[in-house]
């Protein structure tokens, strides 16, 4: 593994950026015309990538071949992801960072979440006048919805920890990126097009991203200058640049003004959309005073496979892990495959619940991360399961003051939560020649974030606050608004290890169904037999202990009729923010022996996803 802090070839390389990887064939980036090619699976060796883009890929697989390790590769990925898919990642966000360390063989990890302004009161998603929350579509869009981001100080802490670059050669395949343009394709369009409503009244991003008043054309090449010179600035100065001086002003300025026309109005299509625009309490100090956490990971044993994820903040490891824990007792792979997916869907249900009453940020709320994930009480959970009938839904919390993982138990009272993640957010996935892994999961939240573009710099902030439970003051909800608070996230970037080596890394975007893809993916792969890419491509549904079950179509037209007799209601995925039907976008990649990788993506979620590896296997 390489050690110094600049590498000259690598530089170098990553400033030439062209490439012919993964058996995608075709040349890199807008300076010919040309980008690369996207293809779900690459199998070969010598480091690997998997993300939603394939210039991000082709940035991360750039630095790879060029001698940088997999923190140098991601945050190359990432940086790229802040211009290609600017309405679910970027410097205006966070995220969460997952390292396993070949050296060491232990996985750490960053959490890089936003946090709450220090002048943020309880009470701020509250209507004084009718002492009832705002409406939600009202908070998405405001200033009050955006946190003080954490991306920027992840990929800062992430090269300091682990990597080889510095942050400045990590942002040069941005730059070029933004400066020269990538090709809009049909799921950018729809994106703009899902929120050309909101856009239009912030005038900074209807410039932006509507153009003559529409989102742009496919085929057509979208450039980002102002973006370009901000990454510019951040690569000259660090990262005092973004969160301190001018910029930091700026963005502090719009979060308090957001820049709303003054003239504008509902369209005709949209009759009656209220965007009040309120004002946040984002400051300059709440930046300066930003700080990213290193972690240990969350860990459970699951069919003699070392599961790691991202603890609280998070809620995406001990959710995860406690439903892996509730499903042990269970053999999965000898039940018929709707008698296995009903197992999942109702242990998924019970670890929610727990999620509900026990998880937030762990400075403010005492989180029993050790209960939630101990096997004896996933153990004594899983007495709640009934292998014929699903319970009614919601289902209580477990009570994790006494347990010895033996039937029957009285449950905990339930926990009143409101699920308001966005179905945003996207996921990479990185790994070396070395033997080093990444999995890092990043968002703005909210498709398009909070919708408000900072003037003249070409990013969009956050909402990410409207994943407090905004509706409750309760002392007692451990997700409620408190100033400096990092809300809860079900973010679940995941390492799985095997006999003490990296046998698989995964993650997903997907609001609160994150969870649910990541687990329903490692039980495709460990249960149910799939290849790692099969487990990605198969249809998906998340029960997040509610009345219903959300499901993708093709879940629905494979298992609705299988699961009828267990008593599950299976309804369309989707929302009111997004016209797709689908269940996240996983990447992950799965290793193999004599360092021989397989690298998977999306084969259509999102218009599909990209993998490459630095030598394909032929």
């Amino acid at each position: 593994m390489p050690t110094l802090r600049r590498r000259v070839a690598a530089v170098t390389a990553v400033l030439a950026l062209s490439v012919t990887a993964g058996g995608t064939g075709t040349s890199a980036f807008a300076d010919g015309g040309l980008h690369p090619g996207k293809s779900p699976t690459a199998t070969g060796y010598g480091g690997a990538v998997s993300s939603v883009d394939a210039d991000a890929s082709a940035a991360a697989l750039e630095v790879l071949r060029h001698g940088g390790n997999a923190a140098d590769a991601a945050v190359a990925a990432a940086a790229t992801l802040g211009v290609t898919e600017p309405y679910s990642a970027g410097i205006g966000g966070g995220g969460y960072f997952v390292f396993y360390d070949a050296g060491t063989g232990k996985v750490q990890t960053i959490d890089g979440r936003e946090t709450a302004p220090e002048r943020m009161p309880a009470n701020a998603f509250i209507n004084a006048a009718t002492k009832k929350p705002y409406p939600f579509a009202e908070l998405v869009s405001s200033g009050v919805s955006v946190g003080v981001p954490g991306s920027l100080a992840t990929w800062e802490r992430a090269l300091t920890r682990w990597g080889t670059l510095g942050l400045d050669e990590a942002l040069k395949p941005a730059i070029k990126v933004a400066e020269d343009g990538f090709v809009v394709d049909e799921t950018f369009r729809q994106q703009t097009l899902d929120n050309k409503v909101r856009f239009s009244a912030f005038t900074p991003t209807r410039n932006l991203f509507l153009p003559g008043g529409d989102a742009p054309a496919v085929g057509s090449v979208f450039r980002n200058p102002d973006l370009a010179d901000t990454y510019r600035l951040i690569a000259r100065k660090g990262t005092d640049a973004f969160y301190s001086g001018a910029l930091a002003e700026e963005m502090a300025a719009t979060v308090q003004a957001p820049p709303k026309d003054p003239a504008w109005a509902p369209p005709a299509s949209a009759p009656g959309t209220s965007i009040p625009a309120f004002p946040g309490y984002l400051t300059t100090a709440d930046l300066a005073a930003y700080t990213t956490l290193d972690q240990d990971p969350t860990h459970v044993e699951y069919r003699g496979y070392d599961v790691y994820g991202m603890a609280p903040s998070s809620s995406g490891g001990t959710t995860v892990g406690e439903a892996l824990n509730i499903l042990e007792p269970f053999n999965l792979g000898g039940m018929s495959r709707p008698a296995a997916l009903h197992h999942y869907l109702e242990a998924t249900a019970l670890a929610f619940a727990d999620r509900g009453k026990y998880v937030g940020d762990p400075a403010f709320v005492d989180v029993p991360t050790a209960a939630l994930t101990d096997p004896l009480f996933g153990k004594e959970r899983s007495c709640a399961i009934n292998p014929a009938t699903a319970a009614a839904k919601p289902v209580p919390a477990g009570d994790v003051s006494t347990y010895d993982g033996v039937c029957p138990v009285t449950p905990a009272l339930a926990a009143h939560e409101t699920d308001t993640e966005n179905l945003s957010t996207t996921n990479l996935t990185v790994a070396d020649k070395w033997g080093n892994v990444v999995e890092y999961t990043l968002t703005i939240e909210q498709t398009g974030g909070s919708g408000i573009v900072v003037p003249g710099r070409g990013f969009l902030l956050n909402n990410e606050l409207t994943d407090f439970s905004y509706d409750s003051t309760n002392p007692a909800d451990p997700n409620r608004v408190e100033p400096g608070k990092r809300p809860r996230s079900s973010m679940s970037p995941t390492i799985i290890l095997k006999d003490d080596e990296p046998f698989l890394a995964l993650g997903s975007p997907g609001g609160s169904t994150i969870i649910t893809t990541v687990l329903q993916t490692i039980l495709n792969r460990v249960d149910l037999g799939m290849s790692v890419s099969d487990s990605i491509a198969a249809p998906r549904a998340s029960q997040r202990n509610t009345a219903s079950v959300t499901a993708e179509p093709g879940f629905i037209s494979a298992y609705g009729i299988g699961l009828a007799p267990f008593g599950h209601k299976l309804v369309p995925a989707g929302d009111a923010f997004t016209s797709a039907a689908e269940i996240g976008a996983a990447t992950a990649i799965e290793f193999g022996r004599n360092g021989r990788m397989e690298a998977a993506a999306e084969p259509a979620r999102r218009g599909g996803g990209s993998a490459m590896v630095v030598k394909p296997e032929r």
